[in-house]
């Protein structure tokens, strides 16, 4: 008998060190190549958060960092593919196993057919939260556009990374913005760029038989970093390198998207939304600052 129980020991903490990299308190190594310079951002530490390193298909291929409480990313940090912008098809909505069970497997998984799924609602949105949410449809913060490789832009389908937005805002407004931005990084850009896109609560939740399920974002925001760029572009582009932000109200579509910089992004939701030591890059995507800061 003892035999057994040091054997079942010893294949739970095989099973745990196998599975860690991905839904854990700090970072490995392979998820922070998503990050400038391998650093997440700061000042928005929660109990209730986890990071994710998202897996598909048995490679990483972003971080979020996820609210077991609200049920939304906080926001997904993930390196920029040039791309055409071609939307990804037949891929089915995904979910975290980790986020319930600490030994399941490491991948997203497609929810599962009838109520199987009830079992992880707990710790994450399930597809039933959206159903009779009439006002807001599944955004996603790190968007199928940005990413070029199947596999890549499969793995943006998962509910750990979106967040409920308003149709009309979703479709025309931030969707544009993507846009703007792809075209952007995909002339420009010539080594990595890193981009945060996150949010900010309202306080409002989206309700499902009377319980809190999901929390609806007051503001989304974004936040590009690339610091090997062309220097002969446009001078109306110009200045919009090694680094560029910008944010809009989760609203109807006469909302307008605010472009700024990173660190006017920073001072913005200091004000109001996050901690005081808040940072999205290591000295603000600055080679420079991030030198001296080392």
């Amino acid at each position: 008998m003892a035999f057994w129980l040091q054997m079942g020991f010893l294949i739970a903490s095989l099973t745990s060190s196998a599975v860690r990299g991905r839904v854990e308190k700090e970072l490995s190594p392979e998820c922070r190549e998503f990050l400038y310079m391998g650093t997440p951002p700061k000042g928005l530490e929660l109990p209730s958060v986890k990071y994710i390193c998202q897996f598909y298909n048995k490679k990483p291929r972003y971080v979020t960092l996820y609210s077991t409480e609200d049920h939304v990313p906080i926001y997904s940090a993930y390196t920029f593919k040039r791309s055409d912008g071609e939307k990804c098809v037949d891929v089915p909505w995904m979910y975290e196993p980790q986020l319930s069970t600490s030994f399941d497997t490491g991948e997203m998984q497609p929810f599962p057919r009838g109520y199987m799924h009830m079992n992880f609602e707990d710790a994450q949105a399930i597809l039933d939260d959206y159903t009779n949410a009439i006002h807001y449809e599944r955004g996603t913060l790190n968007p199928d556009e940005h990413q070029n490789e199947p596999d890549d832009k499969a793995s943006t389908y998962t509910l750990t990374n979106v967040v409920p937005m308003v149709p009309d805002f979703n479709d025309r407004i931030w969707n544009k913005q993507e846009h703007i931005v792809r075209k952007r990084l995909n002339n420009y850009c010539r080594g990595t760029a890193y981009v945060v896109t996150g949010i900010t609560k309202s306080g409002t939740m989206i309700r499902r038989e009377n319980m809190n399920r999901i929390a609806v974002p007051d503001y989304l925001w974004s936040a590009y970093c690339c610091v090997d760029y062309d220097h002969n572009t446009p001078y109306t582009e110009r200045y919009k390198f090694p680094s560029f932000a910008h944010y809009a109200l989760n609203g109807d579509e006469n909302n307008e998207v605010v472009e700024t910089s990173v660190p006017k992004l920073r001072e913005f939701l200091k004000k109001t939304f996050v901690n005081q030591n808040f940072q999205i890059f290591v000295g603000d995507c600055n080679p420079q600052s991030s030198m001296k800061s080392d």
